[in-house]
């Protein structure tokens, strides 16, 4: 974080030491990011509830569900150095991040079909019953995904996994 405050133009920047900081900055720029992500769904859900489906919220739900098993596994067993193995060891803290990963990934593509699948582009076929209106909840869904995911990876990789600080 340093780094980046160094290569600004500001002299005052220049002796920030946010190195002791960098646990709780990036918790609440993850906690800020997952609220806003949820606060755009919901404020979607709220406003435009005829324009909206309650099966939308399932990839955010499956968003936050990949948030907490990508997060659930320390840095230190994913590298297979950590004082306990667990339950399956590195390679079952592993398969645990893959799929995590793969849960998160899976609801943002979900989040990408419900803005320009249901929302954007609407069919004439005759068989289909949604026809909304607007357009703004099919962005606050992806919006709220890709939050919850930036989310997922700011508290992952923005924090230090010190086992004495």
């Amino acid at each position: 974080m340093s780094r980046i405050l160094e290569a600004l133009p500001f002299e005052c920047l220049q002796n920030v030491d946010l190195s002791e900081k960098r646990n709780k900055i990036a918790s609440i720029v993850a906690g800020f990011l997952f609220f806003s992500g949820w606060w755009f769904a919901l404020d979607a859900s709220a406003s435009y509830y005829q324009d909206t489906r309650d099966v939308f919220h399932l990839c955010g739900v499956f968003a936050t569900l990949s948030m907490l098993m990508v997060n659930a596994v320390s840095n230190s067993l994913l590298r297979g150095d950590g004082f306990t193995d667990g339950c399956l060891g590195p390679v079952g803290g592993r398969i645990w991040f893959f799929f995590g990963f793969m849960m998160g990934f899976g609801s943002l593509i979900g989040a990408c079909y419900i803005l320009f699948g249901e929302y954007v582009y609407i069919s004439d076929n005759v068989n289909n019953n949604f026809k909304p209106d607007h357009t703004y909840p099919g962005v606050a869904f992806f919006l709220q995904n890709v939050f919850i995911f930036l989310s997922s990876l700011t508290f992952k990789f923005g924090r230090s996994e010190d086992m004495w600080g």
